[in-house]
């Protein structure tokens, strides 16, 4: 296949890869592909495929979120990403007494396989790459999918897409934990190794900073932490026996886009080289292995409720960067998410200021388009320094789990946010339309709310599955879940089961919470 050729409007043609002195090979110069991977993961970066543009969506019930992902996918977006509600994401069907209030609200409901085929209703698994939100029930919302794909005949060895699946952030930024974080460790590993032999193409994880910035990180502790989580995650799989070449492949990586242009790419750049370095010194051998993959979202805390149209322009700052420092994936929010759930609007013009920039800014045209600035290599150098810092300090603690349960992470996350708000309610931080060139403003636009009624459809269509279901083959199952857990066997074949055979993930949460307990 001949080598794409891009121009500028005035003709001039512009290579896919530029170094010093314009050489496209230079001595001692690293390219884009090339171990540490500081310049991209691929030689020729977007020129060869665009970044997958994503719209995170879900929300009521998965028939109404299912309406969304048709209108999304014609509209043009490459890959779904699914957002949970609050009872989905920490074990309780909809009908518990805890789930009252929030079902639907902040995702989509999730009890059974019934409503993983609705969601999903219209779309074949094995042509879209989804990308599921979800931690502490992560295990079983992956069972829901391969169930689901499974239904529909797809070939499990094409099936592709990532779960979140990152619990280490849970306990130190987030708060949507189960179990304690040993076990929650375990479940991890045994996604890692069961997916490593059936479901080949699946990200078994995305470590995420993008929730430890939301929670007032900095951009260098934002990496610091985010590597470390992924130090342990790698460490405990070593530790199961598992070949980090192989397991090493299918890990991803989720991180934040703020409006600081150089310091956001310069943190991308570094982040990549870091992991790189991480990954060769536990072991790796296979530069694929040792690949930073990553998912940006652009920085919701960013987003202001005053004069929301402004979000236009801080998202498009985000994309940018985002793009500009090699992201896989990206997720642009919408305008209205400081006052709501996106509407329509504000999701297609989120979704259109990433294709704006695909299309017709020329960013996508050469690889690591920044390299080689002295401003962008020297920042990409010191945010490198002190994240390596932060994580020496985290080493010296025993790593992130040692951390998290001394409460270094969450202090030092809780610290910078204080500060940031500080310097913005004393004016040294200028937020435009908040603490300055603020308007009276009499309008809001059109907003999006959930209506708490769905919470009764939610509970009729549970009663109606338990209802139509052998209970006896259900309480089988999930006592041979409760063996598995106690034995230490790979739990997911079992839980794959167990949503075959119509049990819900309250159910089989609860299984678990009887087995290892909740983490308080």
């Amino acid at each position: 296949m001949p080598e794409k050729k891009c121009f500028t409007d005035s003709g001039i043609e512009i290579r896919q890869v530029y170094s010093p002195n314009g050489e496209i090979a230079h001595a001692g110069k690293e390219l884009p592909g090339e171990f540490p991977f500081t310049r991209g993961i691929q030689t020729d970066m977007y020129r060869g495929k665009l970044w997958t543009m994503r719209q995170y969506a879900g929300f009521s019930t998965a028939e109404e979120s299912n309406k969304r992902y048709h209108y999304l996918l014609n509209q043009g977006v490459m890959g779904l990403s699914v957002a949970f509600d609050l009872p989905t994401q920490i074990g309780y069907d909809s009908d518990h007494e805890l789930a009252e209030g929030e079902v639907g609200k902040v995702g989509v409901a999730i009890d059974s396989i019934e409503d993983m085929q609705a969601l999903f209703n219209g779309i074949k698994l094995e042509d879209v790459s989804t990308s599921m939100t979800i931690n502490a029930t992560g295990f079983i919302l992956l069972a829901f999918y391969v169930a689901l794909a499974k239904q529909q005949g797809a070939d499990l060895k094409k099936i592709s897409g990532t779960i979140q699946n990152d619990i280490l952030k849970e306990y130190a930024a987030r708060g949507t934990y189960i179990y304690p974080p040993k076990p929650s460790m375990r479940i991890i590993t045994d996604i890692f190794e069961w997916c490593s032999h059936d479901l080949p193409k699946w990200n078994t994880i995305s470590i995420s900073g993008y929730h430890i910035r939301e929670a007032g990180s900095t951009a260098v502790q934002e990496i610091a932490f985010t590597l470390s989580n992924g130090k342990a995650y790698v460490q405990a799989a070593l530790e199961k026996g598992l070949d980090i070449n192989v397991f090493g492949k299918r890990l991803s990586f989720f991180f934040n886009a703020h409006n600081n242009l150089f310091e956001e790419v310069a943190k991308f750049r570094a982040a990549r080289r870091m992991w790189a370095k991480i990954m060769q010194s536990l072991g790796a051998t296979d530069p694929k292995a040792m690949m930073l993959r990553f998912h940006t979202q652009t920085g919701g805390s960013t987003l202001t409720a005053q004069q929301p149209l402004n979000n236009i322009s801080r998202v498009t700052i985000q994309t940018l960067a985002a793009v500009l420092g090699g992201t896989q994936s990206l997720h642009t929010n919408g305008y209205d998410e400081a006052l709501n759930l996106p509407t329509e609007e504000a999701a297609r013009i989120a979704l259109r200021t990433q294709q704006i920039a695909a299309y017709e800014s020329g960013i996508a045209d050469t690889a690591d388009p920044l390299a080689g600035s002295y401003f962008i290599e020297t920042l990409t150098d010191e945010v490198e320094e002190k994240a390596w810092q932060l994580i020496a300090k985290i080493d010296a603690m025993g790593g992130s789990v040692s951390a998290i349960e001394a409460g270094f992470i969450q202090d030092e996350i809780a610290r910078s946010a204080y500060e940031y708000q500080r310097n913005i309610e004393t004016g040294q931080k200028i937020i435009v339309g908040v603490n300055k060139f603020a308007i009276d403003e009499n309008q809001r636009p059109p907003s999006f709310k959930i209506d708490d009624s769905i919470r009764q459809l939610q509970v009729q269509k549970l009663n109606s599955w338990r209802h139509n279901r052998n209970p006896a083959k259900c309480d089988s199952i999930l006592q041979e879940l409760n063996d598995k857990a106690n034995s230490g066997d790979n739990i997911m074949p079992t839980v794959i089961e167990a949503v075959e055979n119509k049990c819900t993930l309250g159910e089989i949460a609860d299984e678990l919470r009887s087995v290892f307990g909740e983490h308080k």
